[in-house]
């Protein structure tokens, strides 16, 4: 039987036996689905790739460079916004013009180290390939995509063809099993201050690309971006604090887009992209600490609006207070002068991770990695093996079909491929394919799509005596439930979650050190 090399560049043991059952089934099909099944090893060996999407002037770009830790991506509406940029990881900086054709061309950065403006013919271009040494992109690679909602029909096709929703036929790959292998496995959604019905399509229709999965609170996130320039007034119980009202409709906003994203996270990305790339500078510190020296009702004036910042005589010049608005919004304008004064000794370093950190950018980089980075051996396997049953069916041959379903059967029937049966679980009642009520839907939705036990089992800050008897009980009731009352679907659903509070109650009893 083929062996799998490279075992160690999956992802983990779900990824590995995923391209292991690929190897053993390469030999009992056709050419065409054989050059698919190497497709989808080939795309298990690399980094999880994670889709950031959003309506245009959402401000996607600003966060991309935020995430990579470096301003690369252009953030003013132009070409390169009109053409989705993969960023991975590489050992030389580099950017690659992507042609229609197949062809490439390698592109010198501008003086500004940014992808270049000018690109030629735009109506030749598929796409562009950035490879940077940032370490970030060693295990994640982003995906930066055209703003939705004003997108000309060349992009649009552009972004599908990308995120694998058109794909060209090739000699050994068919359209079919070609799209159902390309695009992001996961996707960070960017909104603003209003969730908009097409906001949910969007999100619909970005996630439907990868791979035929739906966007789930196991591979989807979002982020309310610009929560600086949110009005507390406009928001009911933030007692006139910004970032109070930004959290409430943040709060908001996730009740609307669950159970498509797992979490709605507040962020400032202007403030997170300076902080973090090296936009802020030590002379942008010594000017706010020549502001933090103005009296208070000068200060206060100054903050009101941002004409009112550039335009006031004080002995900053007015140009150096442009740069700074640019920079940091006067929310973090705010933040940094408020730093000052309580410790006017603050360094410049200080005060940039003071600015990071008011950012909101630590918690969605938390939120990925409990989301996306703690679980991307089981989002890549079961994107990988939904890829192989897409592949599959679009061979039209009944035997290869069959085959491939009994080996993924098998596969499953693991009792370490249990995390795929969950995920599979959490996706049949996310997408209503399985309808189940809503108290047990969300239960559904807290077990499967969170990583950690105490939020698993709904008991924030309880006692491990307290977490092991709930879990043994929530599992005799839905053994209980998928022999009674159920449906054939929902006793289906029912024996995973079973399943799923079973080996939490085992864990939690390794825990306490007690023997089975």
């Amino acid at each position: 039987m083929p062996t799998v090399a490279g075992q160690q560049q999956f992802s983990g043991p779900l990824s590995g036996a995923v391209a292991q059952l690929c190897a053993s089934l390469e030999p009992q099909v056709g050419p065409r689905t054989a050059a698919g099944l190497r497709e989808v090893v080939r795309r298990l060996r690399s980094p999880l790739q994670v889709a950031v999407a959003g309506r245009i002037k959402s401000g996607k770009s600003t966060l991309v460079n935020a995430l990579i830790g470096r301003r690369v991506a252009p953030t003013d509406v132009g070409e390169c916004t009109r053409l989705v940029t993969r960023f991975s990881y590489g050992t030389v900086d580099r950017v690659e013009l992507v042609y229609t054709d197949g062809n490439r061309r390698v592109l010198p950065f501008d003086a500004d180290g940014m992808i270049p403006a000018e690109l030629g013919d735009f109506s030749t271009i598929s796409h562009l390939e950035a490879y940077l040494t940032n370490a970030v992109l060693a295990n994640l690679t982003v995906i930066d995509t055209p703003g939705l909602g004003s997108l000309d029909a060349a992009s649009v096709q552009r972004t599908e063809a990308i995120l694998g929703t058109e794909t060209e036929e090739s000699d050994e790959l068919d359209r079919v099993s070609a799209s159902a292998v390309a695009g992001a496995e996961a996707v960070l959604y960017v909104v603003t201050q209003g969730v908009r019905a097409d906001d949910q399509h969007a999100i619909a229709a970005f996630t439907a690309a990868t791979a035929s999965r739906d966007a789930g609170p196991v591979n989807a996130i979002a982020v309310l971006n610009k929560a600086d320039t949110i009005p507390p007034e406009s928001v009911e119980g933030a007692d006139g604090d910004v970032w109070e009202a930004a959290r409430k409709l943040a709060g908001s906003q996730a009740d609307v887009l669950k159970p498509r994203v797992a979490d709605v996270l507040p962020v400032a990305g202007l403030i997170a992209e300076s902080a973090e790339t090296g936009t802020f500078t030590s002379g942008d510190a010594d000017a706010l600490h020549r502001l933090a020296e103005l009296d208070d009702a000068d200060l206060d004036t100054m903050l009101i609006a941002g004409d009112i910042f550039t335009s006031w005589e004080c002995e900053v010049p007015a140009g150096v207070r442009a740069r700074l608005l640019e920079k940091l919004e006067l929310y973090g304008i705010r933040k940094a002068v408020d730093a000052i004064r309580a410790r006017p000794d603050i360094s410049a370093g200080e005060l940039r991770r003071t600015l990071l950190a008011a950012s909101g950018l630590p918690e969605v980089r938390d939120k990925l990695g409990k989301v996306f980075a703690t679980r991307a051996d089981g989002i890549k396997a079961a994107a990988a093996l939904a890829s192989v049953t897409a592949i599959a069916q679009a061979s039209g041959d009944h035997g290869e079909r069959q085959r491939v379903h009994d080996a993924i059967e098998v596969l499953l029937a693991k009792p370490e491929a249990h995390q795929l049966r969950l995920l599979e679980a959490l996706t049949l009642v996310v997408s209503s394919a399985v309808a189940m009520p809503d108290d047990l839907a969300e239960e559904i939705l807290r077990v499967g799509g969170n990583v950690d036990i105490e939020t698993q089992l709904g008991m924030p800050g309880a006692g491990l005596e307290q977490l092991t008897a709930y879990a043994l009980e929530r599992a005799g009731w839905w053994r209980s439930f998928s022999s009674f009352g159920a449906t054939p679907a929902q006793s289906r659903i029912a024996h995973v979650v079973h399943r799923a509070y079973f080996l939490i109650w085992q864990e939690l009893r390794a825990r306490a050190g007690v023997n089975r």
